[in-house]
Parts: C-alpha cells; sequence; structure tokens
C-alpha cells in the first residue's frame, strides 16, 4: 500500500472499529437507562436493586473482554468486575467499608492497566504542564482529605473510616495520575471524572453538605460515564496500538 490507500484504510479500520464498539455498548446503555428508570430516593436495599445498580459495570467488564481478551481480566476488565461487586455492597450502608475495599482493588487495576505498554505514548511524559496536573491532583485530593477529617470523626466507625478513607484516597489518587499519564482523551477523562464522582459521594456520605435534591443522581451519572470511558479509552488502546504494529511492519 502506498501512504494514501494507507492512510483510506486507517479511517476505515478506525470508523469500524467505532461502529462495532458503540453497539456492543448498546446494553449498558440500556442498563444504565433501567437504572435511572427504577431508582427513587425511597427505594429500599434488596438484591434486585444491587443487581441493575452493578448490571452496567458487568456489561462494560463484558465489552471490554470481547475486545480485548482474557489479559484484561489483571486490568480494566477486572476492575470493572471488582466495581460491580462495591456497587453490590454499597447498596446497603452496613457493608461500605468491604464495598469501598472493593473499589480500591479496582483502582488497582486500572493503575496496573494504565502502566502497561498499550498505554505508552511517544512524547515525553516529564513536560512540566504534566507534572503541574499531577500536583494539583495530589494537593486537592490532600486537601479534601484534610478538610473531610472532621466529619469523619464524627461518624460511627471513625477509628477505622478515617484510615480506610485515607488509603483509598491515596489509590485514587495514584489511579488519577496514572490515568493522566497516558494521554489518552478517554483514559484521562475517566479518570478525572471518577475522582469527582467519588468526592461528590464523600460530601454527601459523610454529612459534609446537607442532604441534595439530586445528589445521587449525579454521583451516578459521573460514576457511569466515568467507567464508561475508562472502558473505551482501554479498548481504543489495545486496538489502536495493534494496527499500530501492523502499519509499521
Amino acid at each position: 500500500m502506498d501512504i494514501l490507500e494507507t492512510h483510506a484504510y486507517d479511517r476505515r479500520q478506525r470508523r469500524n472499529m467505532s461502529c462495532a464498539l458503540l453497539f456492543s455498548l448498546v446494553p449498558f446503555f440500556l442498563s444504565t437507562a433501567a437504572y435511572f428508570y427504577l431508582w427513587t430516593p425511597t427505594s429500599p436495599a434488596s438484591i434486585m436493586s444491587a443487581g441493575v445498580k452493578s448490571a452496567p459495570a458487568v456489561l462494560l467488564a463484558a465489552v471490554v473482554l470481547r475486545w480485548n481478551g482474557g489479559q484484561s481480566v489483571l486490568g480494566v476488565a477486572g476492575g470493572l468486575v471488582f466495581s460491580a461487586v462495591g456497587d453490590w455492597c454499597l447498596i446497603w450502608p452496613e457493608h461500605f467499608l468491604p464495598g469501598m475495599g472493593v473499589f480500591a482493588v479496582a483502582h488497582l487495576l486500572y493503575s496496573v492497566s494504565f502502566l502497561s505498554s498499550r498505554y505508552a505514548t511517544h512524547s515525553s511524559s516529564s513536560s512540566s504542564w504534566i507534572r503541574l496536573l499531577y500536583l494539583i491532583l495530589v494537593v486537592l485530593v490532600a486537601s479534601f482529605y484534610i478538610y473531610m477529617y472532621p466529619f469523619l470523626q464524627k461518624m460511627p466507625d471513625s477509628d477505622m473510616l478515617i484510615p480506610a478513607v485515607g488509603l483509598y484516597a491515596t489509590l485514587i489518587t495514584v489511579m488519577g495520575v496514572l490515568a493522566v499519564r497516558t494521554r489518552r482523551a478517554a483514559t484521562v477523562l475517566g479518570g478525572l471524572i471518577f475522582m469527582v464522582s467519588d468526592m461528590a459521594l464523600a460530601l454527601q456520605l459523610f454529612k459534609v453538605v446537607p442532604p441534595i435534591e439530586h445528589g445521587n443522581a449525579v454521583v451516578m451519572v459521573t460514576y457511569y460515564l466515568a467507567q464508561l470511558l475508562i472502558a473505551v479509552g482501554d479498548v481504543k488502546a489495545e486496538n489502536i496500538d495493534d494496527f499500530e504494529k501492523w502499519k509499521r511492519s
């Protein structure tokens, strides 16, 4: 192929991939719509509500597995499965700590995936603006934790909650920093929006702010969007990387 034919083939491949990926995400969109249609602030905790809440993450994991294969079990697909378990746990308030622990594992798996060679960038990741963004994220999360500390002390299980939240905040910060390091738009946005979602949840859960009318909707919209972007970013990282290797061969 000459260079023009290669570029044309490249465009067709990317367009076909985007269409196929969008089609494979239809179950996720339907399950997300079902969650928002069925959920109400007074909905009692039940196995059905837990299943409806965790279904989108499970379906995203299936999409990533379908596109990237079994290797993603120890990466984004595995993180999505653990996220689904976390969603299940958080339906019941008494399971908050186990749920947070499961989400911490999910962030570890995301971080491992973002460090893989599939996410490697050709430009230097040590540019000044990238390092500045790293610093901003670390300072932001640290400041947020310090601000929440007095409210955490008032919680019934504060002895366990304070260090657990601190550890979780550290892990999600690492995940966010590594997402930024990839310089891939979907992955960067997914990591940052996940952090925003968890901050919104923490403000409400630990009674830092008074009850917000649509507070749960804000948390869940940003959460599902973050997971979607992370999943799409992982699929594109795998498949675009394969195509780039083919072009160089």
